[in-house]
Order: structure tokens, then C-alpha cells, then sequence
């Protein structure tokens, strides 16, 4: 070996050469190696390879770890800063979506064609909101790479995805919502109920299941949001789902919405059968999310109505409330959406009836 080369004889008489790709996942040099049949044929071999990481690891970073080694690392490290079911998401889109892909090639040596790729593949069996959130966590694990020195900068950051087209979700008209109400309270032991808090504050289904009564105080009628229970995608090997009672994901989500005098005489009714501390439970734990669909869809069937599941309910609410003429900044808060603006973009067709109005009004005003 000649000093400084890398290039030896092996005992079966070929030749072997190595060059440093970058740092493995424990800060030692991870090596490349090529063979042939003389010195001078594996240096010719060494020479381009040798160039090629050396600029890799100045313009992309020193880390030559693999995605996944990098990828399991992260998700280690965001265990303790983000909720159960964020890093269950997080989990499941790569491990189902980036893993096959990308796997086992470096960190530093992701580029944007590799990107490009990605996306090509997922869009051919995705729909474009679920790329989008792909993407999103993908790019969430390359920035925190670049922010502790392993890549200068992320690959995949000047990447366009597409945006998705936005599901316009259709509220009940007011003749389907008052079939629903009146099925919905006739059903027996509670069951109906679910339904008609929907209808009449707009929460949640997770929300709805994670209900307890001390979170409705009678004599104020004010309910508190504080909590959602949902089933969840789990990292064990063990079990595919899992259910998880957690804090509401963002500040705006914790609020307190004022009770009708027709649902607090609704919940005062349903609170003299009731069992345990939350509204809807089973053998002392919160309903299932799904089970409480399941009694929806059992009043949906009898009210004959198709293609509605229960998240329409909460849109119903929003859309009655803006027809109603209540103020967008109220409509919000009670929602616990995080800015007006959401509220604006999410039921676009409920205030442009509202515009609708206000320039027939004009009219009336200035002829």
C-alpha cells in the first residue's frame, strides 16, 4: 500500500482501494471499495469516486447514514415534543410511503431527482392532499437532519407538490338536519345524543368521546373542550391501532361553547341513565369514536339520507350559524379553528350566500 491511498493487495492476489462516502450514524467514516486486477487499475477506479463524495460531502453534508437509520433516529427524538398521534402519523407515512423508496440510500446523497422521483411514484397511486402530507413529514425529517449538521441543506426543499383540490364537504339542508334531530332523539339509551351535540355545537367526534361531566357546567351552560379520544395507527409490532385520550392538538381546539336550553335539557335527561364520569362510555371508558359512527349511520339508514357521515354534522353546525348572520370572528372560536381565515376558506359556500344578501340589500338601498 502506498501511504495516503487506500489501495492494498489481498491475499486472493486482486487488488482492493477504499474512499470515505462520509460519517455513519456513529461518527465513524463509512467506506467505499472497488477491486481489480492491478494497482493501477483500481486507482484509475478511485480517482472519479473519490471526486464525486468529496463533493458530495462539501455541497450535501458528511452524513452518509441511511434514510431509514436517520429517519428512526428522528423519530426518536420527536417522541417527547409532539402527541401520540402525530408520531403514530408520522410513523405510518414513512414506514408505508418513503421507506420502500429510499430506504437505504444515504442522506447525503439524496439530491432533487430523487425527489422528483418520490413524488412521481406517489402521485400515481395517492390522492394530492395525501402527497402533500407525505411530503410534509418527509420534509419535517430533512430540515431537522440539516439543523443538527448532517445535511447543509434539504434536498427536497424547492421541490413543487402539487396542491390538492379542495373536497367541498356538504352541510344537511335544514329539512335533512331537522329529520336527523328528530330520529336522533327518540333513539334509545342516549344514542342519538352524539349526533345532536354535533349538530348543536359543533364539536368533534373525538371530542364528543372524550366528553366528561365536569366538563359541562349546567349552571353556566358552558361546555369545555379540552380533550379528544381516537384510534390511532401504533408503532408496537404487536397491536395495528390503538385508542388514546389526549389534550386537544392546538390552543385555538380548547374552548368552551354555550349550551341551548334544548340540548341542556337533553344532556340533564341523558345524565339521570348515564354511568361513570364521561357522557358516552362503555364499561367506564370513553365510546368508541367508531361506535358512536356506527349509531349515526343506524340514524342516518332511518332517515334515509346517503353518502353522510358524521363530520357533516359539525359542518351543519358552522353552516346554520354563518346563515344565521353570526360573525365570522364567533363562528371560529366556537369551531376552534385556529385563525378566521380557516373558517373562511372551509365554508366559502356558506358566506357566499351571505354576499349574495348584502348585494341585494345594496340594490334595494341605491335604487
Amino acid at each position: 500500500m502506498r501511504k495516503g491511498e487506500n489501495i492494498y493487495l489481498r491475499k486472493d492476489g486482486r487488488w482492493e482501494g477504499r474512499y470515505p462516502k462520509g460519517r455513519k450514524i456513529n461518527g465513524r467514516i463509512k467506506y467505499g471499495y472497488v477491486y481489480g486486477k492491478s494497482y493501477t487499475e483500481v486507482k484509475q477506479k478511485l480517482y472519479p469516486l473519490r471526486i464525486r463524495y468529496q463533493s458530495l460531502q462539501q455541497i450535501q453534508g458528511v452524513s452518509a447514514e441511511t434514510f431509514e437509520e436517520w429517519a428512526s433516529a428522528w423519530l426518536d427524538e420527536v417522541r417527547e415534543e409532539v402527541k401520540p398521534s402525530t408520531l403514530s402519523s408520522y410513523y405510518y407515512k414513512l414506514t408505508k410511503y418513503i421507506f420502500p423508496l429510499i430506504q437505504d440510500i444515504p442522506l447525503n446523497e439524496l439530491s432533487f431527482e430523487t425527489g422528483k422521483k418520490i413524488l412521481e411514484v406517489l402521485q400515481k397511486k395517492l390522492a394530492r392532499s395525501t402527497v402533500q402530507v407525505v411530503f410534509r413529514v418527509l420534509n419535517k425529517c430533512l430540515n431537522r437532519a440539516k439543523k443538527r449538521g448532517k445535511l447543509h441543506a434539504n434536498p427536497f426543499s424547492e421541490l413543487k407538490i402539487p396542491k390538492a383540490k379542495k373536497r367541498k364537504v356538504r352541510a344537511l339542508t335544514l329539512s335533512e338536519q331537522k329529520k336527523v334531530m328528530n330520529i336522533a332523539t327518540k333513539e334509545k339509551k342516549g344514542r342519538g345524543i352524539p349526533a345532536l351535540l354535533a349538530l348543536y355545537s359543533g364539536m368533534r367526534i373525538g371530542e364528543i368521546a372524550a366528553l366528561r361531566w365536569t366538563d359541562i357546567d349546567f349552571n353556566t351552560n358552558l361546555i369545555s373542550v379540552h380533550q379528544t379520544y381516537q384510534r390511532i395507527p401504533t408503532i408496537e409490532t404487536t397491536k395495528r391501532t390503538q385508542l388514546i385520550l389526549a389534550d386537544s392538538k392546538t390552543e385555538a381546539s380548547v374552548r368552551v361553547i354555550p349550551i341551548s336550553k334544548t340540548l341542556k335539557k337533553l344532556l340533564l335527561k341523558h345524565r339521570k341513565q348515564s354511568k361513570g364520569n364521561f357522557v358516552f362510555s362503555t364499561n367506564g371508558h370513553p365510546c368508541e369514536p367508531r361506535l358512536l359512527t356506527y349509531h349515526f349511520h343506524r340514524i342516518r339508514k332511518k332517515a334515509e339520507l346517503v353518502k353522510i357521515h358524521f363530520h357533516q354534522l359539525r359542518h351543519t353546525f358552522a353552516t346554520r350559524c354563518l346563515e344565521a348572520n353570526k360573525d365570522i370572528s364567533s363562528v371560529s372560536a366556537l369551531l376552534g379553528h385556529s385563525s378566521t381565515q380557516m373558517t373562511l376558506d372551509t365554508y366559502v359556500d356558506a358566506m357566499l350566500e351571505q354576499r349574495y344578501q348584502v348585494i341585494n340589500e345594496l340594490d334595494t338601498l341605491i335604487t
